[in-house]
C-alpha cells in the first residue's frame, strides 16, 4: 500500500530533508518513527529537498508498507508523540500505487519572508533586514521572471542539475500591516539555492544596487558570478506542492 503524508517543519536543527550521513534529516526522524510505529522498514520519498535551514509550511512525501495502515488517526495521534517538536504530519492518505511525491508534483511554491525590525520572536523564521527597500522595484524585477526559462544565474555551483531550465509562473511581493515583506514564487521545479540566490539579488534591487533592468540583464547572462549572495535560510518555506487532482488534492488549508 502507498500513502502520502502531508507535514510541516521547522528545519533549524536539521540539515535538510534528504538523509545525509552523521547529520539530522527531516526525512530520517519520520523514517525512524514510521518504522518503529508500523513494525517495518518505511522509506519515504520526498516531494523535493530542502536545504539546511529550510522550513516547510507544507510538504508531501510518500512512503508504501506491506500491510494497510488500520487506524490512521491513530497513526497520527502516535507521531506527534514520537516526533520531535518542530515536526507535524497532518494527514496519512492512501493513494494508487504508482502516485510519486516528486515526480507527479506539477508545481512547487516557497515563500520567503524579510521583517524589517528586529523582533526576537521570528529571528528563526525571517531575515531580518533593516535597511530600507523599494518593494516596487523589487517588484518590477520580479514579474520580469516568468519570461525566462534558464535559471543558471541562480543555479548553486556543482549541484548536479541535469539541467537549469525552471518554469516560473507567478513570482512577486507584498507587504503586510507590520511591514513584513513576502516574495511568493511558483514554478514546476526549483533548482538548489535559486529562491535564495532571488531574494538576495532583489533585495539588492529593492536597496539600489541594481535596476530592475540590471536583474534583466543578469537572469539573462546565465553568469552565476553576476547574481548577489543568497539570502539566509531561515527566512524561506516550502509552502505549497500542486499535484492533478486525480493523483492527490491537498486537505491541509493554506
Amino acid at each position: 500500500m502507498r500513502y502520502f503524508l502531508e507535514l510541516r517543519y521547522h528545519g533549524s536543527a536539521y540539515c535538510g530533508w534528504q538523509r545525509q550521513p552523521d547529520q539530522p534529516s527531516v526525512q530520517q526522524t519520520l523514517e525512524q518513527a514510521l518504522s518503529t510505529l508500523l513494525r517495518e522498514p518505511i522509506e519515504l520519498t520526498g516531494a523535493g529537498r530542502t536545504d539546511t535551514g529550510v522550513n516547510a509550511s507544507y510538504y508531501v512525501a510518500h512512503f508504501d508498507t506491506t500491510r494497510p495502515v488500520a487506524d490512521p488517526p491513530q497513526l497520527l495521534r502516535k507521531l506527534d508523540f514520537m516526533l520531535p517538536g518542530d515536526i507535524a504530519v497532518s494527514s496519512v492518505t492512501p493513494v494508487a500505487a504508482d502516485a510519486h511525491a516528486r515526480f507527479d508534483a506539477r508545481e512547487r511554491e516557497y515563500r520567503y519572508f524579510i521583517e524589517p525590525h528586529k523582533n526576537p520572536f521570528t529571528r528563526h523564521t525571517s531575515w531580518q533586514y533593516y535597511v530600507p527597500l523599494d518593494v516596487d522595484r523589487m517588484n518590477r524585477a520580479a514579474a520580469m521572471l516568468p519570461e525566462f526559462d534558464d535559471f543558471t544565474s541562480f543555479a548553486k555551483l556543482n549541484s548536479n542539475n541535469k539541467t537549469n531550465r525552471c518554469r516560473i509562473v507567478e513570482a512577486g511581493w507584498t507587504v503586510d500591516d507590520e511591514g513584513v515583506l513576502c516574495l511568493t514564487i511558483r514554478a514546476d521545479r526549483f533548482l538548489r539555492n535559486m529562491v535564495r540566490a532571488i531574494v538576495g539579488t532583489l533585495v539588492d534591487v529593492g536597496r539600489g544596487r541594481y535596476t530592475p533592468e540590471d536583474f534583466r540583464d543578469i537572469i539573462a547572462s546565465r553568469d552565476l558570478s553576476r547574481s548577489s549572495a543568497g539570502a539566509p535560510a531561515q527566512g524561506l518555506f516550502l509552502s505549497d506542492v500542486r499535484y492533478p487532482a486525480e493523483i492527490f488534492t491537498r486537505t491541509v488549508k493554506k
